[in-house]
């Protein structure tokens, strides 16, 4: 996060803090010089009346500029250059009329309002040498004027203390500006990199409360997609059952069937006896939704399991004029894994290999032992689907649309649920599809 201050942000705050300073400062005099009448009362009883006059006249003038410069929001640098010029005069000629056995006290109050202005004071130092020097200069002038002692004499009675006051307390000025500076600028820096850490965290929380309807909305649609999937289940469950029931009473007159009907009615015990397994598999929603599906593993010869699917759809690609290729392997070859869902990925695989095959094709189904793994290879040297269909078909689930003539739209739904499936048993699925045709490979490990 980078925050930026821009040259009028910083001036405006200094200017803040330049205004708080002078506000103690003004204030500070406004209350504490009256008081400095009880050391002239202590000290020049016999005209201590007349200064505090004084005194009392160059506060409320004092409050008079300091009222006049706030309302017109003036600088505040040149407020304080004629309030330290006030006090510098009335502290200079008092320095030089009153008797020598008091000098001490009134150059120490001079000193002091000197260290306490440039302690207090927020602005560039060359201002407090010009005002220390001017002050110096004041009590020079009415030295000359005013005073009836020897330099010698005001000095070893108090100059000493104001001259060395003076030019230390210039020096303060030059540190304090640099470091109220820095105070400055990384409150600056504070302040608005918490803004916009407010922006960022509102932006955050609107993020989130739409993340929150989303979620609800998505929530919303998987309850309704459970909902369709029973209802839909529980449909497909009596329509297969109706089917089951059907075939089973045609079993019961077999007498009147021809050898070829009761090889139908064989197939047709079987996909639907596979069918209600997958059925049972899919109504059972928290299984669906848990991180691993369960399977009723069981050894068996996948070659023939091969076999068994590529006899089931020669009638299909026959009635596309297209012809399937046996390059089966001979060897058993055995495995340890679910073999309704085994046999459903090379039936998803091979029927969309034929639906989306040209008449006239070749589609060679070959298996293989290649480093004690199964190998199962769909090979179609025909039109190609094309490698972004495919990818779409496989792994977002979504409508193919229509290449050319040649191919039938439908849902990528099958292969999908073959990849799953493949992935599911610990298998692996591969695919392309480019210039030479399209090709499909599926890889289990065998038993040793």
């Amino acid at each position: 996060m980078f925050v930026q201050i821009t040259k009028d942000e910083f001036l405006k705050e200094v200017s803040k803090k330049a205004w708080y300073q002078t506000n103690n400062i003004i204030w500070t005099v406004i209350f504490t010089y009256p008081v400095f009448s009880v050391v002239d009362f202590i000290f020049i009883n016999d005209i201590w009346l007349q200064l505090f006059f004084i005194r009392l006249i160059t506060v409320i003038a004092i409050l008079g500029l300091y009222s006049f410069f706030q309302r017109k929001n003036l600088n505040y640098r040149v407020l304080l250059h004629i309030t330290f010029f006030m006090l510098s005069v009335t502290s200079a000629v008092v320095c030089n009329i009153i008797p020598l056995e008091n000098l001490n006290v009134y150059y120490l109050l001079f000193s002091a309002i000197i260290l306490f202005f440039n302690l207090q004071v927020f602005w560039e130092p060359i201002n407090s040498v010009i005002q220390t020097l001017l002050a110096l200069l004041l009590v020079a002038i009415f030295f000359n004027l005013l005073c009836q002692f020897t330099l010698d004499l005001v000095i070893t009675n108090g100059g000493q203390f104001l001259f060395i006051v003076a030019l230390i307390s210039c020096l303060v000025p030059s540190a304090r500006y640099k470091v109220i500076e820095r105070e400055v600028r990384s409150q600056l820096l504070i302040e608005k990199s918490n803004a916009q850490l407010k922006d960022q965290n509102q932006h955050i929380a609107e993020k989130n409360n739409i993340i929150d309807a989303q979620y609800e909305q998505l929530r919303k649609l998987d309850s309704q997609k459970n909902s369709f999937i029973n209802i839909a289940g529980h449909d497909l469950k009596n329509l297969v059952g109706s089917i089951i029931m059907s075939n089973e009473m045609l079993k019961d007159e077999d007498y009147r069937l021809s050898p070829d009907q009761k090889e139908l009615v064989g197939y047709i015990a079987e996909s639907s006896t596979k069918m209600q397994y997958l059925l049972n598999k899919l109504m059972d929603v928290k299984e669906i939704e848990s991180p691993e599906m369960k399977f009723n593993n069981e050894v068996f010869d996948i070659n023939s399991e091969v076999l068994h699917v590529f006899r089931g759809l020669s009638e299909t690609a026959q009635m596309k004029n297209i012809h399937l290729v046996d390059n089966v392997l001979k060897l058993p070859l055995n495995v340890n894994l679910d073999r309704v869902f085994v046999g459903q990925v090379f039936q998803n695989l091979l029927s969309n290999a034929i639906k989306f095959s040209q008449t006239n094709n070749n589609i060679r189904v070959v298996t293989s032992l290649q480093r004690q793994k199964f190998v199962f290879e769909i090979i179609d040297e025909g039109i190609p689907i094309g490698q972004e269909e495919l990818d779409m078909m496989f792994n977002k689930l979504k409508t193919l649309s229509e290449a050319s003539d040649h191919m039938e739209s439908r849902l990528g739904l099958g292969l999908s649920i073959a990849k799953l499936m493949t992935q599911e048993l610990g298998g692996e699925l591969m695919y392309r599809s480019n210039d030479n045709g399209n090709y499909f490979r599926v890889e289990f490990y065998v038993i040793n």
